[in-house]
């Protein structure tokens, strides 16, 4: 039974989040999801599928070097878990209590408490959400506190946002007369702040400065604006405890509303912050893939979300004096190579941080031997790096308390961020530790494989408004038909798809229809070490979309996840500048292999813009026909967007096409 065909037995009777007098109170009906979630798992890849059809060569060279190292990895985890649980698949099973856990089949159509099972798939779908929520928000708060703390010359990090200071201080409404930067960066911070953990209900500041004025009121009467991410995360977890909300259609309210707070503090506020505090990106050059790695220099990755100390480590390790003192030790110098994010990060703001691999591969560049110390900081570091790194001498260090690894070293920040101000202290120790790495790891075999290739990355609207004069010239292409659509392609890598095959192929098809794709984070990795983030990449683009590009890459590197933010920014100009709506333009979300609660939120959070979103991997959902069913074309009328899956890539490309010839054609512009 194909997972799209899954029969319905209960259907969505006011889509505005109403209750039908005629609707029983509980479904006692169950789906026939055991057959559909059957079929979907025998869709999942293998380790022997990554082998045979895994895009970039340096994948399968260390996949296989692993493999004669008898060192596991993801991919063989992955194997290993299958077949997977059915009712983890389908959102069916309840561990909430005590009294449980509770899973929904033909003979027990409800928990022990009467959750039905459209109760516990929305319970279960609405706390990964504010997982999501909480993951990028406190890792945001950092940034955010360290603006204020700097603003107030707490610590010592130099504000180097000036222009986006300035820019967001206009926007916010704020008395800039007579007032220095760090006066107005003080300010802007305690605003952020405030976003993020109000708790006495009042308007979300940042939401209200910068979302586009109709998508504020169709909030506003569906009655989903956040008071705070903080609060709306409290709020979620208190009623999808034991004898809360029992009302799917309420569980899916609070579900948008999470996904707003997500949107404009979690994300927007967090880059805000960030680009306060570091400045914007620069539109640079980068080397990219394993073969940028080099011998005999004391290699340092970067791995995880937090910019604070990586920065830091960065700008230090640079400096004379860890140069001098590296090559006291036999090294040729130090070298940056980024892992997931905060590699990303410090590659479009400093440059020369090398980008080598999402968080799926990361136990693959730790298989090279090259690296001699990991910094992992927050999110996405999974804790088999530690059994790889001792494979090879490397030292593992962590820097957050939110997420420590047994066996590693920690230098790091307290849980109350109260040693802010230790940060040149605990960088200069994580560069000795670096460099008495190297020393120690002098017998440890390397393996790199030779791909290596360059990259362009570094967009964002001010650069476009720069490069352009304005965004206006993106609008015109769009309406002339050069440009076709513009789709962010994003998305952490999920082992259930053949690793970055989907991001690679879809972004073919796309570039041939005259798509322009803006990317970041994980999915960003395959497309710039295949080429895809290079000028030469025109040569795989329609006539039109080249025309208009001339020396810019088709695929427009934004930087990591939580730039996001750069992608809805430049869909909402070019809307105005179209005169246009954003829900009616032909733009996209695209994240073919997401993997965790981020990847729902980031989906969650174009969706809310009115924007649809196309994946290869289905939300675990398919217990629950009527949530089934919200998610996928619930929203359509009161946000203007439809959730699209098929586990093959190919058709779901065509289809995402196909959507924007409509949407072109619904404006008259074909």
């Amino acid at each position: 039974m194909d997972i799209h065909g899954i029969n319905k037995h209960i259907r969505l009777h006011h889509t505005k989040f109403g209750h039908d007098t005629h609707e029983h109170h509980h479904n006692t009906t169950v789906n026939d999801y055991a057959s559909a979630v059957s079929e979907y798992k025998k869709t999942f890849a293998s380790k022997k599928d990554v082998l045979e059809q895994t895009p970039d060569p340096a994948v399968r060279d260390l996949l296989l070097h692993m493999e004669q190292l008898g060192i596991e990895t993801t991919f063989d985890r992955f194997d290993a878990q299958k077949p997977q649980c059915s009712f983890g698949l389908a959102g069916v099973c309840c561990r909430n209590c005590t009294m449980g856990p509770c899973k929904i089949t033909p003979k027990s159509t409800r928990g022990v408490c009467g959750a039905d099972a459209d109760v516990i798939v929305a319970r279960n779908l609405l706390r990964s959400v504010v997982a999501g929520v909480s993951a990028h928000g406190a890792r945001g708060r950092e940034s955010m506190l360290a603006l204020k703390y700097a603003s107030e010359g707490k610590i010592d990090i130099p504000i180097e946002g000036e222009a986006k200071i300035l820019a967001v201080a206009g926007a916010f409404g704020l008395d800039t007369g007579n007032k220095t930067v760090k006066e107005l960066a003080g300010e802007v911070a305690d605003i952020l702040l405030e976003d993020l953990s109000r708790t006495v209900p009042g308007p979300h500041k940042t939401l209200h400065a910068f979302a586009a004025k109709e998508r504020i009121k169709t909030w506003a009467e569906l009655d989903i604006l956040p008071i705070s991410p903080y609060h709306e995360v409290f709020e979620s977890l208190h009623r999808t405890s034991t004898g809360n909300d029992g009302d799917w259609k309420n569980l899916m309210k609070q579900l948008l509303r999470s996904g707003v707070a997500f949107a404009w503090s979690s994300v927007l506020g967090s880059s805000i912050a960030m680009d306060s505090l570091f400045g914007l990106p620069n539109r640079s050059t980068s080397r990219v893939n394993t073969g940028a790695l080099e011998k005999g220099y004391v290699n340092i990755a970067l791995h995880g979300h937090s910019p604070i100390l990586i920065s830091e480590i960065v700008k230090l390790g640079r400096t004379e004096e860890f140069d001098e003192l590296a090559k006291a030790n036999g090294a040729l110098g130090i070298k940056f190579y980024g892992i997931c994010c905060s590699g990303l990060s410090s590659m479009y703001r400093y440059g020369g941080v090398i980008p080598l691999s999402n968080a799926i591969g990361a136990e693959l560049i730790l298989g090279t031997g090259a690296l001699d110390l990991w910094v992992a900081d927050v999110q996405d570091v999974f804790p088999t790096i530690m059994e790889v790194a001792n494979c090879f001498k490397t030292v593992v260090v962590t820097t957050n308390d939110s997420a420590r690894l047994p066996g590693a070293e920690h230098y790091g920040f307290d849980h109350d961020h109260s040693n802010l101000d230790h940060v040149p202290e605990l960088a200069g120790k994580i560069l000795n530790r670096a460099i008495e790495s190297f020393a120690n790891r002098r017998e440890v075999p390397v393996h790199i494989p030779q791909y290596e290739i360059e990259a362009e990355v570094g967009f964002s609207v001010e650069y476009i408004n720069r490069h352009f004069g304005g965004v206006k010239p993106i609008a015109e292409a769009l309406k002339s038909g050069k440009i076709l659509g513009i789709v962010n392609l994003v998305g952490c890598n999920n082992p259930r798809i053949v690793y970055e095959k989907a991001v690679v192929e879809l972004a073919e098809i796309l570039l041939k229809n005259n798509v322009l794709i803006l990317t970041n984070g994980c999915a960003s990795f395959p497309l710039m070490k295949l080429g895809y983030c290079s000028i030469k990449a025109l040569e795989q683009t329609g006539d039109g979309l080249r025309s208009f590009l001339q020396d810019l890459p088709p695929v427009w590197h934004m930087g990591e996840c939580l730039d996001n933010a750069r992608a809805s920014a430049l869909f909402k100009a070019a809307a105005e500048a179209a005169e246009a709506d954003i829900k009616d333009m032909p733009y996209a979300f695209a994240s073919p292999e997401w993997s965790n609660e981020k990847g729902i939120c980031a989906a969650l959070s174009f969706r809310l813009l009115g924007v649809n979103s196309y994946h290869c991997v289905h939300t675990p959902t398919q217990g629950s026909d009527n949530v089934t069913e919200f998610m996928k074309n619930g929203t359509k009328e009161i946000l203007g967007s439809s959730m699209i899956v098929d586990v093959n890539h190919i058709e779901l490309a065509n289809q995402l096409v196909a959507d924007l010839k409509e949407q072109r054609k619904a404006l008259g512009w074909d």
